[in-house]
């Protein structure tokens, strides 16, 4: 369990870092520190969530670690998104502007403090570790002995001398400046320090400076070692040896057998000795140098000793003749310039207007680089495989997530599990379990031991997922401010149903007392119509937002400031809701369901929503449809289609792209004269598996069955012509087929199902069941599966269903099944 949460914490936090570097720089060197500490932690944690079954002490010191953990997340996602929004909004006034950064100053200084504060608490934590007798221990996937998270990290970062880089942009200065202070002559340990945030390209800087001309002929000999986080001092020094005097595998085997002090000496010599030029890649930490310095001489002596390092106090600490170098990100030239020797110069198929617009797109996907060299080269990857404008363009839109992840396919859709079951004594040990664990706390009302909850909160970690079911007595949704609110992350409440409390006024302010609240459920709210209160938008770390089928009237402008909302699920019952125009700023949003029933001051701006993966309820009269063209990830999307628009076609061609992906549509038509855009739509849509349709339609379109992948197909009250089913029964995959309410005309006599028609067919569907058929007048049922014919047999369950209808012959079953 700490070890989940600590990996997750580190990948949410170096995320978050990248993202928003620019913002988080004044306490990047913090941050950088004390994810060390957690990533020196994580080989030890698999053996103490073992442990902390049988030994109190250990699921303490655990429990410790998670809060720590979370505390880090906290810290540093509050203090960046509060940045980020004081940048966007901008001070105009010239002495706020002052104050602001003053206050700024103040922040830095203040979250400096608290996580330096967090990285003690790691520290001294993992100085425990020896005292609880807690074991690394490192598992592969399947269990077996392998490298742990931070060992593959760093395997995967291990840097060699003997790679030369290509298409280097940006460096020559940085070059001249330090082979200039590299080939000074003295007579005394002279070190170099490269340093700079992740991805600014200090080793490729030091593979520049290691190979270079006027270096090679200044020093005798050279030695390039990778320090790892987990360095061992012995395997450093051994290595720098090695290579110096090009040992021989006599010479290596008997420095195998010298102690750690003799080898340290023996380096120390042939420093002294020889004129060597030394390149310590990576260093995290001051104890390392510590460490390693006591094989370095300080004087009498030729050799140059240069250092990679995200740590300015690393840096800055070998000697006073240290000379210390930072490096600088790209200017946005170099960054161009780096761009387009990795994804541009080799073509030679681009002409002159095509480089125009590649250029403008990638000029403005630089500016998420942030001048990292590491980051344009991964953009640069996925670029190099566009050949299209229009492949840059989705690129583009989507542009962090391919920085990020490095990758640019989508993940095919083929419906998911929407539910589970599972046995009720699973269930208590799975509560347990999470209670043991501080994973869940769940109340079963509001005065439900609150002291007690704060005593386990003490004793076992904070309480971080509190699900609370109110009886029918409650008055209020959160009993009172509790010091335990300030670290909720998870907020379900689960109503009794018509549960009206005394008193409306305020019932959903207390909720802002949730400081760092990631996702929060409040569903059923319907007796009485009640307001979000505007103080949800300064809940800045939501995530997930849910009040479906509560009596909300309004949406405030607030919750535009809610910038990490990834679904926000708007389903309420009021059919006057007003939906103010502030989606747009939920740049983050993966799935947004809105109500059936909306109104909106002009149109609802949505092609910002570039991650958008589900939009539930489009209306063609608040919404533009053009907008989907945009929204390149959209796999499911309900459509509501009011008014006939003119612009159909041009509308289908901006978005065709997008439509391409989708893989559950629903379309609704208000009235008649919207089919035909209706089915123009679902023309478009030709990689769908789920299809529902809801309107008058009397005709589907006849390409229906060259659908591949279309397996459930829902018809509700289209009318359609009898002669229809002759189209639904060629869909070659078909497996369910719902049809509600008057699917097919009024007076539809007769559907004829042909031989070998509905070749996959598994489920159908008919909403009114046979029983409510009163005019049926004929019906036959042969070859069915055995166990089905035995329930509409004369005597079987079923037969009451059918038993009005006057011709009717029930045929023997399948010999197969």
């Amino acid at each position: 369990m700490a070890e989940a949460v600590v990996s997750f914490v580190l990948e949410s936090v170096r995320d978050f870092t990248i993202q928003e570097a620019k913002f988080l720089s004044g306490v990047s060197q913090q941050a950088e520190v004390v994810q060390t500490e957690l990533q020196l932690m994580q080989g030890f944690l698999k053996d103490a969530d073992a442990r902390q079954g049988q030994d109190e002490t250990v699921r303490i010191w655990v429990a410790k670690i998670r809060d720590a953990a979370y505390d880090l997340e906290d810290v540093i996602q509050t203090y960046g998104l509060k940045m980020v929004s004081k940048k966007k909004r901008g001070v105009k006034n010239v002495l706020r502007r002052f104050a602001c950064i003053f206050k700024e100053g103040v922040d830095v200084h203040r979250i400096g403090k608290e996580i330096e504060n967090i990285t003690t608490r790691i520290s001294e934590l993992r100085s425990n570790l020896q005292k609880y007798n807690i074991k690394e221990l490192t598992t592969d996937r399947d269990g077996n002995d392998g490298e742990s998270s931070l060992q593959l990290q760093e395997r995967l970062r291990r840097t060699r001398s003997h790679v030369v880089e290509c298409d280097v942009v940006g460096l020559e200065s940085n070059v001249e400046e330090l082979v200039m202070h590299l080939v000074k002559d003295e007579n005394r340990l002279q070190v170099v320090s490269v340093w700079g945030m992740g991805g600014l390209g200090k080793t490729t800087l030091a593979r520049q400076l290691y190979h270079h001309k006027e270096v090679r002929q200044h020093f005798h000999s050279f030695a390039w070692v990778y320090v790892s986080q987990r360095f061992q001092e012995r395997n450093v020094w051994e290595g720098i040896i090695f290579e110096v005097i090009s040992a021989t595998k006599e010479q290596k085997q008997e420095m195998k057998d010298m102690t750690d002090d003799e080898i340290a000496k023996k380096l120390f010599r042939v420093l002294q000795k020889m004129k060597c030029l030394v390149i310590l890649d990576d260093i995290w930490r001051i104890e390392t140098w510590n460490f390693l310095n006591a094989a370095f001489p300080n004087v009498e002596t030729e050799s140059t000793i240069l250092l990679t390092t995200r740590n300015q106090k690393v840096a800055t600490l070998p000697n006073r003749n240290a000379f210390l170098h930072k490096l600088q990100p790209l200017n946005d030239n170099e960054s161009w310039n780096l761009l387009e020797k990795k994804a541009i110069s080799e073509r030679a198929d681009v002409d002159l207007g095509m480089y125009t617009k590649k250029r403008e797109l990638g000029t403005n996907m630089l500016q998420h680089c942030k001048g990292l060299p590491l980051a344009i080269i991964v953009l640069a990857g996925v670029l190099a495989r566009k050949n299209t404008v229009r492949e840059w363009e989705i690129v583009h839109e989507n542009v962090y997530e391919y920085i990020r992840k490095g990758i640019g396919h989508k993940e095919e859709y083929e419906g998911t599990i929407k539910d589970c079951r599972i046995h009720d004594l699973v269930r208590d040990m799975c509560l347990l379990k999470a209670k043991e664990k501080t994973f869940l706390q769940i109340n079963n009302s509001l005065q439900e031991n609150a002291s007690s909850m704060a005593a386990e909160a003490t004793q076992f970690g904070k309480i971080r997922r509190l699900a609370i079911y109110l009886d029918e007595n409650a008055d209020r949704l959160v009993s009172s401010r509790d010091e335990t609110n300030l670290h909720v992350r998870s907020l379900l409440y689960f109503l009794p149903q018509g549960w009206m409390p005394k008193s409306i006024e305020g019932l959903l302010s207390p909720l802002k007392d949730f400081k760092v609240l990631r996702l929060l459920k409040v569903e059923g709210l319907n007796e009485v119509e009640v307001e979000l209160p505007s103080e949800i938008g300064n809940m800045v770390h939501l995530r997930f937002l849910s009040v479906i089928n509560c009596n909300i009237k309004t949406l405030p402008p607030s919750p535009g400031n809610l910038v990490c909302l990834q679904s926000l699920d708007f389903r309420v019952l009021n059919d006057d809701m007003v939906i103010p125009n502030v989606i747009m700023k939920m740049k983050q949003l993966r799935h947004l369901y809105l109500p059936s029933r909306y109104s909106a001051k002009g149109k609802l701006e949505l092609s910002t929503l570039g991650y958008l993966q589900t939009l539930d309820y489009l209306s063609s009269e608040y919404c533009d449809l053009k907008n989907v063209g945009r929204l390149t990830n959209l796999i499911k999307l309900t459509i509501s289609l009011s008014t006939s628009l003119q612009n159909m076609e041009e509308i289908i061609k901006s978005t065709g792209c997008t439509l391409n992906y989708i893989r559950s549509l629903i379309v609704f038509m208000d009235n008649n004269s919207c089919e035909e855009q209706a089915m123009q739509i679902v023309s478009s849509c030709r990689g769908i598996y789920k299809l529902m349709l809801k309107g008058s339609i009397a005709e589907l379109p006849k390409e229906l069955h060259n659908y591949p992948n279309l397996t459930k197909l829902q018809l509700w009250r289209c009318g359609l012509k009898e002669n229809q089913m002759g189209i639904l029964e060629k869909l070659p995959n078909l497996t369910i087929l719902k049809l509600i309410g008057e699917a097919f005309k009024k007076d539809t006599k007769i559907l004829v199902f042909s031989k070998g028609g509905f070749p996959s067919l598994q489920f159908l569907h008919v909403s009114d069941g046979l029983r409510y058929l009163t005019n049926l007048r004929e019906l036959t049922i042969r070859g069915m599966l055995r166990e089905l014919h035995r329930w509409i047999e004369e005597d079987g369950e079923d037969f009451y269903k059918i038993q009005h209808v006057p011709s009717l012959v029930i045929g023997e079953p399948s010999p197969y099944f």
